[in-house]
């Protein structure tokens, strides 16, 4: 079976052209979209189906640097282990704490400025660890991409947060 970057002919690598993607996309949606088949036997119906999806599923890994990041790394034999492998660097460990402590002054005082600012923040790292991750995607380090892959879930998870509370205090 193809994987992802096989099925829209792309170099299998984390730096990717997102116009080739869109394009290559909407060429493989265009050969297997499920009205092209609308008249034709339900097996053919089904296959374009199936392969419409595999597709749309194919087309969000990529386009998402952090879950193409995974998936670079699962190609290559390197288990996550998200569930398992919680460990992190000391550093990292020691900013989350010092940004939830951020988030809970901020919350409790209702200081969005503060709050902005703790995104903005977040995002800069974010970015800075793609850049990273990406780094040992190029250079075939995938141990190392993957931990990073795991601290980006953490970040994830940490921004959702913040979205929410700035949600909240914004209402």
């Amino acid at each position: 079976m193809q994987n992802h970057f096989e099925l829209f002919h792309l170099p299998q690598r984390f730096a990717l052209d997102m116009q080739m993607l869109d394009a290559a996309y909407r060429e493989v949606q265009n050969q297997v979209h499920p009205d092209k088949f609308a008249s034709a036997p339900d097996a053919e119906r089904r296959v374009a189906m199936q392969w419409a999806t595999r597709a749309n599923e194919a087309y969000q890994t990529l386009k998402n640097p952090f879950r193409r990041a995974a998936y670079l790394c699962e190609l290559h034999g390197v288990d996550l282990e998200t569930e398992s492998n919680t460990a992190m660097p000391r550093e990292f460990l020691v900013q989350q704490m010092e940004w939830r402590e951020a988030l809970d002054e901020a919350r409790d005082s209702g200081d969005l400025d503060a709050l902005e600012d703790l995104a903005d923040q977040l995002q800069a790292t974010v970015k800075r660890q793609l850049v990273r991750i990406g780094g040992y995607l190029e250079g075939d380090d995938y141990e190392n991409a993957a931990q990073g892959v795991r601290q980006l879930m953490f970040l994830e998870k940490f921004g959702n947060e913040v979205a929410r509370v700035v949600d909240r205090l914004a209402d």
